[in-house]
């Protein structure tokens, strides 16, 4: 695993992709070099009383410039204080953290839900610079946001809750409708669609990874806030759980329970 730092960073650029939600731009070569698809980085607020930092995923990785891209929702106080950072100021960062996506050969189907299309980023460019067929589903409920930068790594497919765009209804509705199949899937979304995906891949027999969303604290495993039950038992606490933000938050589909 990649050695976490927490340092003060500078913002490259920031702005608002759509509605409530915003691209910004890190500049950090220490972290960028270490960083890999489906890992967070943990931003501080400056502001006293908000004591725990937010983990953000990481959406794209450029190592030769040394950036990160994060994309996100502002849902509360700190995302929104993070949405008024302009070009030039610092941040406070810990990252990377957490267990990425593992790659695979084989044909691949890469589905992100929401908010957790972002990090799927970054993994269909590395998927697709190493030969790797990649078709991408992306879950939206109104307003899309980065499909069109999707659609440079391959065949993108689109579900909207009212089928306004693509196929109405989620992510499985478009795999079906679009006749998609694979040998791995990748996904990172809400827990329902996480739990849809494990159940198709189970149904067709095919490998899943999925990175789950959950609530962090500490985000380095310390404080077992963000624990999900899994089949085996976790050395660390004795018990059939692991720490998403240690452990994941990536995991075989067939290792937890959702």
């Amino acid at each position: 695993m990649s050695k976490a730092v927490k340092k003060n960073v500078m913002i490259e650029r920031t702005e608002e992709i759509s509605n409530g939600i915003y691209s910004m731009y890190l500049v950090d070569s220490e972290i960028a070099n270490q960083a890999k698809p489906g890992q967070f980085v943990s931003l501080y607020s400056k502001d006293g009383s908000r004591l725990l930092p937010r983990p953000i995923s990481i959406c794209e990785i450029d190592q030769v410039r040394g950036a990160l891209r994060l994309v996100y929702r502002i849902a509360g106080k700190g995302t929104e204080e993070f949405s008024k950072l302009k070009a030039g100021d610092t941040i406070s960062v810990m990252g990377p953290l957490g267990n990425g996506f593992m790659m695979e050969e084989g044909k691949t189907i890469l589905i992100g839900g929401g908010i957790g299309i972002p990090p799927m980023l970054e993994l269909a460019k590395q998927l697709s610079s190493n030969g790797v067929t990649v078709q991408m589903v992306l879950g939206y409920r109104d307003q899309l946001f980065l499909n069109e930068e999707f659609e440079n790594y391959g065949n993108v497919y689109i579900s909207t809750e009212d089928g306004s765009v693509g196929t109405k209804g989620n992510v499985i509705d478009a795999i079906k409708e679009n006749n998609l199949d694979a040998d791995i899937i990748y996904a990172c979304g809400p827990t329902p669609m996480l739990r849809g995906v494990k159940a198709f891949a189970s149904e067709y027999n095919i490998r899943a990874q999925i990175s789950l969303e959950e609530k962090m604290a500490c985000g380095i495993g310390a404080c077992l806030a963000c624990t999900c039950k899994t089949k085996e038992k976790d050395h660390h606490s004795n018990v059939n759980n692991k720490r998403i933000c240690k452990d994941g938050p990536v995991f075989y589909a067939q290792e937890v329970e959702l």
